[in-house]
């Protein structure tokens, strides 16, 4: 088969990547190894950046319209009082919070507005297996479908966008650099009850810290553990991570039951890494396959739209006239390096600086909020949010990031819905 851009991934930067090209009119084929976009436990904050891209596209009133819950601010829990450490209230958009929306909510809307373009194919069950070479070129893909069967696939372009274990980036010999993490992520939910807080917020006390995200009938928790311990919680059964859970967050203790066995429990490894190089003759590497990020702040779908958007930008053009230069793949490469630069920065401080400490310190009782269901009632807190130069940077940098990109791919003649 052939294909002018052919992308590998269906998550984040892959997908909106194919809506922007398809939507150029640049034939444009998208694989995805699952049978479907449903898999919990993936990144579901999308950042008023996000939410401009799509108004730009004319989907925020589709996306609006799933169910979601929107955050206004970002809220830390200690053992004495509640901070507001950002508030998105007074930024310059028209979606001045984060919206918290499962992933495969969001790629099921981006695919399926691509699929109103006649340029744009996706395959699902197609897992990549290697690349085609040709001339000291990337010249496409080989993919493996659902009965096993190998394919060839190729393209004016290749575009990695699978993840932070891309196989398209071992199959180019592309090692990142990386920059550690102090820690790992359990996740699992339980139940959501009425009386429960609504806002989505991150517990911090010593040796412990866990992220809970309000998705209506049931809280998604991330339990922060030392890096490489998973084994160690392992076999310290999952007893103690009930009752680890219910010292750290009490309104939970009586439901942590609903937890019969780690198998409730998934990880998640994190790293911090990135690439010197992001491109090859023919290929390009976005999202998590360039740049993998911690999950602090929570922009790891952001920063992999932004990354999508950009390359559009720059290499709809080109690849309508049937050939990209290595230099475009230069320069898309130049102008996100930025921003991600930046982010992990930041990302690296907050591990260094809070997430490491907190997880090296020994265990112990939360007094302040033992007896409390909500974190409602904590003493008043003296918030960095409110604090006029910290408040507005950390507002910019949460909602927008360092460099927001905007859609500057006109819409093709007769690229209509099919």
């Amino acid at each position: 088969m052939r294909t002018t851009c052919a992308i590998a991934g269906g998550g984040p930067a892959g997908a909106v990547l194919a809506l922007l090209l398809a939507r150029a009119g640049v034939e444009v084929t998208l694989l995805e190894k699952h049978a479907d976009f449903l898999r919990d436990f993936r990144g579901d904050t999308v950042h008023p950046s996000t939410l401009q891209i799509l108004d730009e596209l004319g989907l925020a009133g589709e996306f609006l319209a799933l169910p979601h819950r929107k955050a206004e601010k970002v809220l830390v829990w200690t053992d004495e009082r509640v901070l507001t450490v950002a508030s998105l209230r007074g930024l310059k958009s028209r979606f001045p919070y984060i919206a918290f929306v499962p992933q495969w909510d969001f790629l099921n809307l981006v695919t399926a507005a691509a699929r109103r373009y006649p340029t744009f194919r996706l395959l699902m069950e197609a897992e990549v297996v290697g690349l085609i070479r040709e001339g000291g070129a990337v010249r496409g893909l080989r993919y493996r479908d659902r009965d096993g069967r190998e394919h060839e696939l190729r393209a004016a372009l290749t575009i990695g966008a699978d993840g932070r274990r891309s196989a398209v980036r071992r199959a180019a010999g592309l090692v990142p650099v990386e920059h550690g993490a102090p820690m790992d992520v359990l996740w699992f939910r339980l139940p959501r009850e009425d009386g429960d807080t609504a806002d989505a917020f991150l517990r911090v006390s010593a040796g412990r810290m866990m992220v809970a995200i309000n998705r209506e009938s049931y809280w998604q928790l991330a339990y922060l553990i030392p890096k490489g311990r998973f084994e160690q919680v392992r076999a310290e059964g999952i007893e103690a991570l009930r009752a680890s859970i219910g010292t750290l967050v009490p309104f939970l203790a009586g439901r942590t039951g609903e937890l019969a066995s780690m198998e409730q429990v998934s990880v998640l490894r994190v790293a911090v890494n990135r690439l010197r190089r992001w491109h090859r003759p023919g290929l390009l590497l976005l999202g998590d396959a360039a740049h993998a990020m911690s999950p602090v702040f929570g922009v790891g779908i952001n920063l992999a739209v932004q990354d999508a958007v950009a390359a559009a930008n720059l290499l709809a053009g080109p690849l309508r006239a049937g050939a990209v230069p290595e230099e475009l793949l230069r320069r898309v490469q130049r102008r996100r390096t930025l921003p991600t630069v930046v982010t992990q920065l930041a990302q690296r401080a907050v591990q260094a600086l809070v997430i490491g400490p907190a997880l090296r310190d020994a265990p112990r009782p939360a007094p302040a909020l033992r007896d409390r269901a909500t974190p409602g009632g904590a003493a008043r807190p003296r918030d960095p949010a409110r604090l006029p130069l910290i408040g507005a940077l950390a507002r910019r940098f949460v909602g927008f990031g360092v460099l927001p990109e905007h859609v500057r791919t006109p819409e093709a003649p007769r690229a209509g819905a099919s």
